[in-house]
């Protein structure tokens, strides 16, 4: 539960079935348990790509202007959260609420097991590698190699990417993922890194557009991999 709340202040969910209003996460968490929930998918949706969502559409719809939500295995629950910043000047903090409700019990959408996204990440950091370098056109300068070291320097310290019991596999691909979606995260914020020309910044685009989506589909993958393990009976 501490990784879920981080440094915000709080979280609560509003909604549960059998409560009449916002609980606190714990026990939010402890009732979908006994409402029968064996586990929760991560879905990270972006707008044209649905990534993890089952639908109904009001949850799509939610899910997409959030970016994120939680969708339950064993109940036809979702919950999407929302955030807020409260406090006076100087001293604002954060708080979210979850939003549950009704999902539709269907596969998840677009999401690849592990094997096939450690596979297309491989290749899609590649290839996009590839144009950019072709291009000069990466992001770099200070700011990049900051970012990079920082990135660096969190990943020497052994923190944990996932809880245990999660298979090796997922933790690297998941440690795979946040990094090219950190390089992507540096290319985009240093403008148009060397392109000059209109043809040079939309192959810039062209080549990062599908590397960022091939990291989500992977991170959503290993995120999930523990329910599926259990889906087929592995744990």
């Amino acid at each position: 539960m501490l990784a879920i709340v981080g440094e915000d202040a709080v979280h609560r969910v509003e909604g549960l079935p059998g409560e009449s209003g916002p609980v606190g996460l714990t026990l939010a968490l402890g009732r979908l348990r006994a409402l029968g929930v064996k586990g929760l998918r991560v879905a990270l949706p972006a707008p044209g790509h649905p990534l993890g969502l089952s639908g109904p559409p009001d949850f799509n719809a939610r899910a997409l202007d959030a970016e994120e939500a939680v969708v339950c295995h064993g109940v036809a629950l979702g919950l999407v959260p929302e955030v807020y910043e409260a406090g006076p000047d100087g001293d604002v903090h954060v708080e979210v609420v979850w939003h549950c409700l009704a999902v539709r019990e269907a596969p998840p959408a677009d999401v690849p097991s592990l094997g096939e996204a450690e596979r297309e990440l491989a290749e899609a950091l590649r290839e996009a590698t590839e144009v950019l370098s072709r291009l000069d056109v990466a992001g770099s300068g200070p700011v990049a190699e900051a970012a990079v070291d920082a990135y660096r320097a969190r990943a020497e310290r052994g923190r944990e990417v996932l809880a245990p019991g999660y298979p090796p596999r997922a933790v690297r691909v998941l440690e795979l993922a946040q990094r090219v979606g950190l390089l992507i995260s540096v290319a985009y914020e240093n403008g148009h890194g060397g392109a000059v020309s209109a043809s040079e910044i939309s192959a810039r685009a062209l080549a990062l557009r599908p590397v960022e989506r091939t990291a989500r589909r992977a991170q959503v993958a290993a995120y999930n991999a523990f329910v599926e393990e259990r889906e087929r009976g592995g744990r």
